[in-house]
């Protein structure tokens, strides 16, 4: 199941990401004060971190502790989440 049908939000928050990373580059092109980037890069990253969070919640609601799921599938899907939270945390 695609996220972005369950969450149409999802890709307005990309295209905002986008926005904030397209700044980032601007302020590196033009250089802006260090400070001023790092706090570009920090709120891409707090960004990038809502939407992380806002798809491994859908992603548990809908493949681990959806009603009717059976064994096998919820399985699969606490796997998958499991697989991308270690990748993202390293």
């Amino acid at each position: 199941m695609s996220h972005t049908h369950a969450n149409p939000e999802l890709i307005a928050r990309v295209r905002r990401i986008g926005g904030q990373v397209a700044a980032v580059e601007r302020s590196l092109t033009t250089d802006a004060p260090c400070a001023e980037i790092l706090q570009l890069v920090a709120a891409v990253r707090g960004a990038v971190n809502g939407l992380m969070d806002e798809i491994i919640a859908d992603h548990l609601e809908s493949h681990v502790a959806a009603p009717g799921l059976d064994d096998a599938e919820r399985a699969q899907g606490a796997a998958e989440l499991l697989a991308v939270i270690r990748r993202y945390a390293k």
